[in-house]
């Protein structure tokens, strides 16, 4: 890989970041509105205008503060959409599918992206420096959606996958994970700093990379 400066960096990383979390928050927001809940469409957010769903913390400076860093682990977060379950006919399944949704989302987005690559590498002697920028971004795109699909589907309430997980165990299990919530996130911040997340989701990643990029041809 070429070595870039921060602006470039940065104007390489924001587009696939930006919406690969505003993408994920829209996807739980329209699968929501279709079993029912419109919480999210009356709050203006069923939308996937990224301006609607940005944190300025998780989508904008713990990014930056990533890629200045030079941790070369690059990961954000968008404002939650708001979802009301007792809006469902059926709340633990319904929750469950919401709860999908996201990941979802960035697995179709990482397919998404390995379409570019795969167009850009095509380019690459037509379009010269711009099409290595853009198959460097579709690269990133393709990495960034991988991770946050597999971060996400952890079942470690309240990410998604602790969600779906809630809304699918039998009632005795589902109660008790759901009791984790409060702690999910310290529990996620743990295994990331003792190194013990990178080995646990790093394979999924690379099969999720693997699987989208194989889809193309590449």
């Amino acid at each position: 890989m070429i070595e870039m400066t921060l602006i470039q960096k940065i104007a390489v990383y924001a587009l696939p970041l930006l919406f690969a979390i505003t993408v994920h928050e829209a996807a739980h927001g329209y699968a929501a509105r279709h079993f029912g809940d419109r919480t999210a469409e009356m709050l203006g957010r069923l939308t996937l205008n990224p301006i609607k769903h940005i944190d300025p913390v998780g989508t904008v400076v713990i990014p930056l503060v990533l890629l200045l860093s030079g941790s070369g682990f690059i990961f954000g977060w968008a404002k939650p959409v708001p979802v009301s379950p007792r809006n469902f006919k059926n709340p633990g399944r319904d929750m469950a599918i919401v709860a999908a949704a996201g990941p979802a989302s960035n697995v179709l987005m990482a397919l998404f992206w390995a379409i570019m690559m795969r167009v850009s590498a095509g380019l690459m002697s037509e379009l010269g420096n711009a099409g290595q920028a853009i198959f460097l971004m579709a690269q990133f795109g393709v990495i960034i959606n991988a991770l946050l699909a597999v971060l996400n589907m952890l079942p470690i309430p309240p990410l998604d996958g602790g969600r779906v997980a809630v809304g699918l165990l039998p009632p005795k299990a589902s109660y008790s994970l759901s009791q984790v919530e409060p702690y999910g996130m310290w529990i996620l911040v743990a295994l990331m700093f003792t190194g013990m997340l990178a080995p646990i989701i790093g394979p999924f990643i690379n099969l999720v990379v693997k699987l989208v990029t194989t889809l193309v041809g590449l």
